[in-house]
């Protein structure tokens, strides 16, 4: 019998804001531990909570941009559980009346095609604790707990890891572009859950689903999905009963392992907030963080292949960052050439960027400085080769490129005079390549130019050094 996959995700956003969702405590990351904290995210007794509007404005903009239905009225609730790292020993979050509800996320498959898939709410809740384990003891940090955090859960529309893949990356751009979350799964701002079960092909009816927890990477999700619908493809196969329940998985290894068997809503027992008011939507405010709407990446990435010429995989490169996005636009900004700007940036630039730890806001070399650099070796007054070294002066000290090239006296040579000389030099030195060359080796003339190249210093212009060096060799 042939099987098909099942898959709903249950995502987990840590909101971008400076302060914890029910208190003022600060969100930073890489803080000592328990240094963000306070009597409220804490847990203290006789504490009451303090909504953070900007968080609920951020889940407000983020179901705008998915397409939710935006709620006028919504509730916190409690939802009840004990865990080391649940200070209360109940969470507040949302329960039936969510934020934000519908919704969609377009995703595209192998072969160009798309698909999408649909949303089944957004809402707010806040975050727990993060618990440490050692050699003999464990330990946990509060700092964590009560950062605002956002679930945004998925229908069950995903039929494979590789869709799964697909969505967790068209949200991801879609939450950073709009300035929701930095979305760094390193940092613990973006976690997934996966639900998934197996049914025979045709058949309506889902199968027992099994949820899998502790994936740390969107490609971790993949590899965890793929294993689990293995294991429950060979059980089914066997004639085993798949169990509802929790299974963590193991990156190391490449398996999943029984966590607990599944919880139900009833065992939360959720019941209102009574220390928080209802949330209160009005249509002046949705109008209001409506403006905020950004481009959405997709329809950026088609731009940027229109307007600039881009190939799509350059385009996705540049829109995955807004502040990257935004960089490559003033840069190319007038430049005859855009795609050679693209290059260079992501090449040259990423790379010096990673190589010295430091973000595209930190980058000391200003994007008006690169489109000055690449319209220098356009026009040829420099090579791509020198192009590179001054861009390492540029990066290191922040100065302009012609700066750096009249400084350092790197402009390219182009007079024929000079050009001649060095030709001459190079043929006399090396006649077994001038032979090779005459004897129908075209190739040796690539040899001959690249001593050219040393004996100038890299200064000389290439495309003139090959017509010159052509000219001479053919001619006698």
């Amino acid at each position: 019998m042939q099987y098909e996959a099942v898959i709903g995700l249950e995502v987990h956003v840590q909101l971008k804001t400076k302060s914890k969702m029910f208190c003022g405590c600060a969100t930073e990351f890489g803080a000592d531990p328990n240094t963000h904290v306070c009597p409220v995210c804490l847990g203290y007794p006789g504490v009451l909570p303090v909504m953070n509007e900007e968080a609920v404005r951020k889940t407000i903009l983020t179901g705008l941009m998915i397409g939710s239905e935006v709620a006028r009225f919504s509730k916190w609730d409690r939802k009840n559980y004990f865990y080391p790292d649940m200070p209360k020993n109940y969470q507040i979050s949302q329960y039936d009346l969510p934020l934000c509800a519908k919704g969609l996320v377009e995703i595209k498959l192998n072969g160009g095609a798309t698909k999408k898939i649909g949303i089944t709410r957004a809402h707010l809740e806040e975050d727990v604790a993060k618990s440490f384990h050692f050699e003999t003891t464990s330990g946990v940090d509060f700092n964590r707990a009560g950062t605002p955090l956002m679930e945004i859960v998925s229908e069950p529309d995903l039929r494979s890891p590789d869709e799964a893949f697909a969505y967790l990356t068209a949200l991801r751009e879609i939450l950073i572009s709009g300035g929701i979350s930095d979305c760094d799964m390193e940092k613990g701002q973006l976690r997934c859950d996966s639900n998934v079960s197996m049914r025979p092909v045709g058949q309506k009816a889902f199968g027992e689903k099994v949820e899998i927890k502790n994936m740390n990477t969107i490609s971790g999700v993949r590899r965890a999905l793929a294993y689990e619908i293995q294991r429950q493809t060979a059980a089914l196969q066997k004639g085993e009963k798949v169990s509802q329940e929790t299974r963590r998985w193991d990156d190391a290894t490449g398996r999943t392992s029984v966590m607990r068997t599944k919880e139900y809503a009833h065992d939360y027992r959720y019941f209102p907030e009574p220390d928080l008011m209802p949330v209160v939507v009005s249509e002046e405010m949705i109008a209001e963080i409506r403006k905020l709407l950004p481009e959405l990446p997709e329809a950026k990435r088609q731009r940027f292949v229109k307007q600039y010429g881009l190939p799509e995989y350059d385009a996705g490169v540049l829109i995955a960052s807004g502040t990257l996005a935004a960089f490559y636009e003033r840069a190319a900004q007038g430049s005859r050439n855009p795609k050679a700007i693209s290059n260079w940036v992501t090449t040259e630039l990423l790379g010096k960027l990673a190589e010295a730890k430091k973000t595209i806001d930190e980058c000391p070399v200003k994007p008006e400085q690169l489109s000055e650099l690449v319209s220098l070796i356009e026009s040829g007054q420099i090579s791509g080769k020198i192009g590179k070294e001054v861009f390492a002066e540029m990066f290191a000290g922040g100065k302009a490129a012609s700066l750096v090239v009249k400084e350092k006296g790197l402009v390219q040579v182009s007079d024929t005079g000079s050009l001649d000389g060095f030709v001459e030099e190079a043929i006399a030195k090396n006649p077994k390549s001038v032979a090779d060359f005459r004897a129908g080796n075209k190739a040796a003339i690539n040899f001959l130019k690249g001593q050219v190249m040393k004996l100038s210093k890299g200064k000389a212009n290439p495309q003139l050094v090959g017509e010159i060096l052509l000219r001479k060799l053919e001619g006698g």
